[in-house]
Parts: C-alpha cells; structure tokens; sequence
C-alpha cells in the first residue's frame, strides 16, 4: 500500500472500522465546531464583562446605569445581568419597605446559576469525546487485528504481507481516536479555566453589590 493515506485506509477498511472512523471523524468535527464558537464565546464574555466593570467603577449614579441596561436588554448579559437583576429587586423592596438584602442575594445567586450553565456549555461534550474516543478507537483497532488474524488463520501461507496492511488499517482507528480526544481535552480544560475565572468575578462583583446596597438600606 503506497502512499497510503487516511482515506485510502478508510476506503480499504471492513465495515465496523469504518463505522468507527466515521463516528470519530463526526466527533471530531463537531468537536472544533463548538471550540471555534467557544473561542469567539469566551472572547465576547471577557470584553462585555471589561466594558461593563469599567461602567460600574466609574459610575457615580447606579439608578442611571440600571435605567440604561432596562431601555438594553441585549446589554444585559454575564455581570451586567447580575446587576440589572440585582438592582431591580433591591430597588422593588425599597419601594415596599421590606427586609431587601437576602432577597436581592437569592435574586442575584439565581442570575448567576444562568450564568454559570451558559458558561459551561458543551463543556459535559468535550468531556465526554475525551474521555471516550481514545476507547471507541482502540475497539476499531482490536476488531481490524481480529479480522486480519482470522484472514490470516484461513490462509495456506501465512506472511507478514498478509496481514500489515489491515492491521496498518486498525491503527488508524486509534490514531483518530487519539486526534478526536486530544483537542476535546484541551477545549475542556481551557474553557472550564476560563469560565471558572469569570464566575469567580461574578462572585466578587455580588459581593460588593451587596456592600453598596448595605450602606444605601
């Protein structure tokens, strides 16, 4: 088999290894898909929460900035949502004199549980190709190296020749396990990273919210 490639070694597989390149193959397609608009995700997270963190610290009126985010609902994403729910509770229970703190926290914990599971997205995905495609591709491998002994048992003269290129074609099911896997682990370990970073900034961002709001009951 001379210039063998991945595709000639697809076409030259049996049926259940191709099955299984081709599962793969749509993993790892699938797989970047969601990295590509995770990267641009992540990137439009981290300068909504900038822009907005720069609004916050230099506002002097937070009735004014409530009042923007109301008239934008498409500006009220990751921190400023958290505000924007925040306020508007505080702000409803100043009106009615009532106990305004602990409503305002389980108002802006609930904001942020969205937030989190937004964040979060497809991250159970990339775990789980990760975890399971190196598997699914060592099962192609073992099926094309049983195939390939069984031809081999039938045959009056065994030689090498027989059988390299189906178990050349096997390895190549645990070569596409392995270039499914790889990738999915690291979008799950730099995607979990960052979304962690940001939530741990929403958690900061409440606690001084409550602050501001403790010194204005």
């Amino acid at each position: 088999m001379q210039n063998a490639s991945v595709i000639s070694y697809f076409f030259d597989a049996g049926m259940v290894v191709k099955t299984v390149m081709f599962l793969l193959l749509i993993a790892s397609v699938i797989s970047w898909t969601l990295i590509i608009q995770r990267i641009y995700f992540f990137k439009r997270e981290y300068t909504d929460y900038q822009n907005f963190h720069h609004r916050f610290t230099g506002c002097r009126d937070l009735t004014a900035l409530y009042k923007e985010l109301d008239t934008n609902p498409d500006a009220r994403v990751g921190m400023a949502a958290i505000f924007y729910d925040g306020f508007r509770r505080f702000a409803a229970s100043a009106k009615s004199n009532t106990d305004s703190l602990e409503a305002v926290e389980r108002r802006m914990q609930i904001r942020h549980a969205k937030e989190e599971a937004h964040l979060e997205a497809h991250l159970p995905w990339f775990a789980s190709v990760g975890s399971i495609a190196p598997y699914v591709g060592l099962f192609g491998t073992v099926w094309g190296i049983m195939t390939s002994f069984q031809a081999l048992g039938q045959a009056q003269q065994a030689t090498i020749a027989m059988v390299a290129p189906g178990i050349s074609e096997a390895l190549v099911a645990t070569a596409l396990g392995l270039f499914t896997a790889i990738p999915a682990v690291i979008a799950y370990n730099r995607f979990s990273t960052r979304a962690t970073g940001l939530l741990d900034k929403y958690d900061i961002f409440q606690e001084e919210l409550l602050s501001i709001f403790s010194k204005q009951d």
